[in-house]
Parts: structure tokens; C-alpha cells; sequence
């Protein structure tokens, strides 16, 4: 991409978490779908880690070795063709990411600015996300790492961002399906939270510091 496209991609995502927000949701969620994306996202990763690119590429929908080979090449080029030339986010959007991703980072980015929680999906969200961060460290704050996946990449990247995710269900999956499955699972967290009855209110015999 050109950096005006990395840009147009940015502003879309933040200008979707505004319609959203306006619209009163206070949780949103981010998926994809695309063909190759876990390479350009295994490339962000490893940019943004400072990993190997052996150490973050996964057989996505199901790579053979051959597959796998192309794979780690194609990343390991695009990290020694671009990387010489900066890494700031924008460049490394523009160099190494898609429309997709830059879509998902705005998101977020937007998401964060409306104090928003956003749950984020699979491993491409994932790497958006982790790149958002370098935007704004405070996005970090309004995310919550919906699962955890089984690409290898997606390990350092939910680390980077530093929260643990609500499932591990051995998915590879992202599109959405990630987010859409946690959203129950922060509706029940919210649920105990705001409407639980302590023993007290419950009147529950014996509670904690009842002397009776």
C-alpha cells in the first residue's frame, strides 16, 4: 500500500467504531476474512517482536511444507526489503500489512477513543491490534484478547499486548467467530459483577462476618 492508502484504510476502521459508538454499543468485536493474510500478518509479527520469521509462521488454512517454504521466503524478504526504511506503524502498515488490517487497527484505535472495550479475534486482528498499540499505548486498556489461536505468531503478539485471552479452544479460525463465541462469556463476567447478591443482601446464614 501507499502510505495515503495505509491511511484511507485507518480512517475507515476509526470512522466504523464511531458509527458504532454513536450508535450506543459499548462492546464491539473485529474479524476478517482474506487469502494469504497470515502471511502479511506473520511479516507484522516479526516486525513488531523482533522474532524470526521461522518462529511466527503457521500452515494458516493448512500449508503443506512446500507451502510452508514459500511462506517463511516470502516473509523473510518483505522483513529485509522493508524494514531498512523505518518502523513507524504507518510505515509498517503501508509495507507489510493490507487493507484489511489497517481496517482493524482504526478500529481499534476508534474503538479505544469512544472507551469502547473491543474484543479482539484471531491472529490477523491480533497483529492489528498489536500494531494499533504502536499508535496509541492506551488502546490497550479497551482490549480484550477474545482466544487464544494456534498459529505460532499469535502467542508473542498476545503478549505484547499483555492480557490473556477469554478461550483456548485450539482454533485457527478468525472471522469473527472468535470474538462472537467471548461475547457471552463478558456478559456473564459483567452480569456477576454489577448484579451478584453479596451473603449479606442474600441473607445467606452465616455469612462472613455474621455473628449470629
Amino acid at each position: 500500500m501507499t502510505r495515503e492508502q495505509a491511511l484511507a484504510a485507518l480512517f475507515l476502521g476509526i470512522e466504523m467504531a464511531d458509527r458504532a459508538a454513536a450508535d450506543g454499543c459499548t462492546l464491539l468485536g473485529a474479524g476478517e476474512m482474506g487469502i494469504a493474510n497470515t502471511t502479511s500478518a506473520s511479516a507484522l509479527t516479526a516486525a513488531l517482536t523482533g522474532l524470526d520469521a521461522a518462529a511466527v509462521i503457521g500452515r494458516g488454512t493448512g500449508a503443506d511444507d512446500a507451502c510452508m517454504a514459500r511462506k517463511r521466503s516470502a516473509v523473510e524478504r518483505a522483513l529485509a526489503l522493508h524494514l531498512k526504511h523505518g518502523r513507524e506503524p504507518l510505515d509498517l502498515l503501508a509495507r507489510l500489512g493490507g487493507f484489511e488490517i489497517g481496517g482493524m487497527c482504526g478500529f481499534y484505535l476508534g474503538a479505544a477513543a469512544n472507551r469502547c472495550a473491543v474484543l479482539v479475534d484471531g491472529f490477523i486482528a491480533t497483529a492489528a491490534a498489536a500494531l494499533a498499540l504502536r499508535f496509541k499505548d492506551d488502546v490497550r486498556d479497551y482490549l480484550f484478547p477474545a482466544h487464544r489461536s494456534t498459529e505460532p505468531g499469535h502467542g508473542p503478539l498476545i503478549e505484547l499486548i499483555g492480557h490473556r485471552p477469554l478461550l483456548d479452544l485450539e482454533m485457527r479460525l478468525g472471522e469473527g467467530t472468535g470474538a462472537a463465541l467471548a461475547v457471552p462469556v463478558i456478559r456473564a463476567a459483567l452480569a456477576a459483577f454489577t448484579g451478584m447478591s453479596t451473603f449479606s443482601s442474600a441473607g445467606v446464614s452465616g455469612a462472613p462476618g455474621d455473628a449470629s
